[in-house]
């Protein structure tokens, strides 16, 4: 299983990168990034309980490539 602290770092990194870009976005992008913010939010709140239940690990996971490859597509868009 994957260390949920390094996801939540590497997580963080992504958002405060795209955060400072977001000014630039587009309503659709700046609506839909919302919706990252909702994961991310939900994400958070769950990290803290990782090491208190079996198999949360693995949704936390799951939560966390979503996130993951939501952020990536907005560095992406926000480059060209």
């Amino acid at each position: 299983m994957t260390d949920i602290n390094e996801l939540k770092l590497e997580l963080k990194q992504l958002r405060d990168e795209l955060d400072l870009k977001m000014h630039l976005a587009s309503l659709e992008m700046r609506q839909e990034w919302g919706q990252l913010e909702q994961k991310m939010e939900s994400f958070s709140s769950r990290a803290g309980l990782e090491a208190t239940r079996d198999g949360l690990g693995g949704a936390l996971e799951l939560l966390a490539g979503e996130l993951k490859l939501g952020y990536q597509r907005f560095r992406a868009a926000l480059k060209d």
